[in-house]
């Protein structure tokens, strides 16, 4: 069986675009961690994501996502993406 790679990518995006692209990397299925950071480069939240994780178990990170974006203006996701 071959080893599976993994890269991180980043975006920068403002608090309105922020849960509309995680759901986007959710969706593309080859995401398995996403890091969330502010201006400052200080990590907000963090969270691993499974194979076949099904969209009603992210509800829970999708509110939490919805009010950080509230609160901050411009952040940063980092996500590993497998190759």
């Amino acid at each position: 069986m071959a080893k599976k790679t993994t890269k991180e990518e980043t975006f920068k995006v403002s608090g309105e675009a922020l849960i509309k692209t995680v759901k986007d990397l959710i969706a593309k299925g080859n995401v398995r961690h996403i890091t969330i950071k502010d201006k400052n480069d200080k990590v907000i939240v963090e969270f691993p994501l499974t194979v076949g994780v099904v969209a009603t178990a992210l509800l829970p990170v999708f509110a939490a996502i919805g009010a950080m974006a509230a609160l901050i203006g411009e952040c940063t996701i980092a996500v590993e993406v497998e190759k």
